[in-house]
C-alpha cells in the first residue's frame, strides 16, 4: 500500500495527534501517518464514519482496552485512543520496518537459522502475553514487523482473555485467519487455549521457511474444510529438515499434541546451536537481514519508482491489513544523492532494490508500505518579495522527521494528487 497525503476531508489532527499522511485503509476504517505533541510518531487508527454505530464502538473500545494491558519489547506500544470520539481513533507506535508477508514474498523465505531466531523471539513475546491472561487469536505474517531493533507483534483486535466467559464473537460465529487458524478454533470450540496461538506461530513460521502455509485453497471455505479436517495433514513440504520435528508438533490437529510456548523456544535454540551458533547472534543476523533491504513505492500513478523508507502502521487487521508500523525513535535517515528527476533517486549501495512497475500484486514486487524511505531534494518554490522561496503555511507542530516525510510525499504525488 502506498503512503498517500491527506484527503481534503480528512482530519489534521486527533486527540494529541497531528495526522501527517495516509498509510493504509480497509473495510473498517483509516490508519494515517501521525505524530504526538512530543514528534513521537504513531499510526492512527480512524473507525469510518459510515460504520460507526454501537456494536462497532463496543468492540473498539475492548481492543483499546486490551492493548493497555499489554506490554512487552516484542508488542507495538499502544500511545492513546478514543473509542467516545466523533471518529473513534486508536493510536500504537511505528515499527520501522515491513511486515513478514511482504518481506517473504518480495525477497524469498529465510533461511532456517533466520527462520528458528524469529520462532524464538515470537514464542517468548507470546507467552509473555498469556501470562497476562491473553490470546492473540490472529497471529499471521501481516502482523509481525520486522524492525530495527528486531520483530515485533502488532494487532491485538481479536485478543480476548482466556476465561470461557469471556468472549468477542456471537455463538458459533468464527473471526480470524483462516490459513494460520487452529483447527480447534476453526471449528469454533470454546474456550480457547494458548494452543492456539502456537498453531498460529507454527504456520507463521512454515510461511517464513517455505513461503507456503500448512493449508492453502481457493476460498476460505475450502480452506476451513481442510484445517478442521483431522485426516488432512498440513503441507510441510519444502521446509528445511531442521525445521520439520518443530513444525510437525506446532502444527498439529489436536491441541494437546503441541509443544508448549517455552518448548518451542528450547527447540528454536537447538536448531540454531546444532548450526554452530547462540542464540543471541541468531537474533542479531536476523535483524540485520531484515532490516538491511531496501524497498521502494510505485509513484501515485503506479508507473514510477520512488525510493522510500516511511514503513507503514502497526495496526494492520483483517479489517485494517495495513502491512508496518514506525519504530517509536527517529532512525537517521541515509543521505541521498543528488537525481534529475525529483521523484526518483539513485538507491543506496549496500542491497538491492526491487522496482515495482505494475503495482504490489505480484509476488515479487515490494509493498510500497514496506519500504525505507530516502530524503529527497526538495521541489524549487517561487521566490517572494524578500527573495526567500515561499513556504507553505504551517499551523501545526512539524519534528524534523516529519518534515522529511512530508516533503518526500509532496515530491513524489503533488503532481497527480492534493496534497
Amino acid at each position: 500500500m502506498q503512503i498517500t497525503p491527506l484527503n481534503p476531508e480528512d482530519p489534521v489532527s486527533l486527540g494529541d495527534f497531528e495526522l501527517l499522511g495516509r498509510i493504509g485503509q480497509g473495510g473498517m476504517g483509516q490508519v494515517f501517518l501521525g505524530e504526538s505533541l512530543g514528534g513521537e510518531p504513531a499510526a492512527v487508527k480512524v473507525i469510518k464514519p459510515s460504520v460507526v454505530d454501537s456494536e462497532s464502538r463496543q468492540r473498539f473500545s475492548q481492543e483499546i482496552e486490551v492493548l493497555k494491558t499489554i506490554w512487552g519489547p516484542r508488542i507495538a506500544a499502544f500511545l492513546g485512543a478514543d473509542a467516545e470520539a466523533d471518529k473513534p481513533w486508536l493510536a500504537t507506535e511505528y515499527v520501522d520496518g515491513p511486515d513478514l508477508a511482504r518481506h517473504v514474498k518480495t525477497y524469498g523465505p529465510l533461511p532456517s537459522v533466520l527462520t528458528a531466531a524469529l520462532g524464538a523471539v515470537l514464542a517468548e513475546a507470546l507467552s509473555a502475553v498469556h501470562t497476562q491472561g491473553l490470546l492473540h487469536r490472529d497471529l499471521k505474517p501481516a502482523n509481525i514487523l520486522l524492525g530495527p531493533n528486531g520483530p515485533k507483534i502488532i494487532d491485538f483486535g481479536l485478543a480476548a482473555f482466556t476465561e470461557s466467559h469471556v468472549t468477542l464473537t456471537a455463538p458459533h460465529q468464527v473471526v480470524g485467519t483462516p490459513i494460520c487458524m487452529a483447527p480447534e478454533q476453526a471449528a469454533g470450540v470454546k474456550p480457547l487455549t494458548a494452543a492456539v496461538d502456537v498453531y498460529a506461530l507454527g504456520a507463521v513460521l512454515l510461511f517464513a521457511a517455505t513461503g507456503h502455509y500448512p493449508y492453502e485453497a481457493a476460498t476460505p471455505y475450502m480452506v476451513f474444510h481442510l484445517v478442521t479436517d483431522p485426516d488432512t495433514a498440513p503441507d510441510l513440504s519444502g521446509a528445511p529438515s531442521e525445521l520439520l520435528p518443530l513444525l510437525t508438533g506446532m502444527l498439529a490437529h489436536n491441541a494437546e499434541d503441541r509443544p508448549s510456548l517455552t518448548d518451542v523456544v528450547q527447540q528454536c535454540r537447538s536448531v540454531i546451536e546444532a548450526q554452530g551458533m547462540k542464540i543471541a547472534q541468531a537474533r542479531r543476523r536476523l535483524t540485520a537481514h531484515t532490516a538491511g533491504l531496501k524497498y521502494e513505492a510505485p509513484s501515485a500513478n503506479g508507473s514510477a519508482t520512488v525510493p522510500w523508507s516511511a514503513p507503514a502502521p502497526a495496526v494492520g487487521s483483517d479489517e485494517l491489513h495495513t502491512g508496518t508500523a514506525r519504530g517509536a525513535q527517529d532512525a537517521p535517515l541515509p543521505p541521498s544523492p543528488p537525481a534529475t528527476d525529483p521523484a526518483v533517486a539513485e538507491p543506496g549501495p549496500a542491497d538491492p532494490t526491487v522496482h515495482d512497475s505494475s503495482g504490489p500484486t505480484p509476488p515479487a514486487e515490494p509493498d510500497p508500505s514496506d519500504g525505507v524511505h530516502r530524503e529527497q531534494p526538495a521541489p524549487s518554490r517561487p521566490p517572494t518579495a524578500s527573495g526567500r522561496p515561499k513556504q507553505p503555511p504551517r499551523t501545526l507542530r512539524h519534528s524534523l522527521q516529519a518534515r522529511k516525510t512530508a516533503e518526500r510525499l509532496r515530491t513524489a504525488y503533488a503532481a497527480r494528487a492534493p496534497f
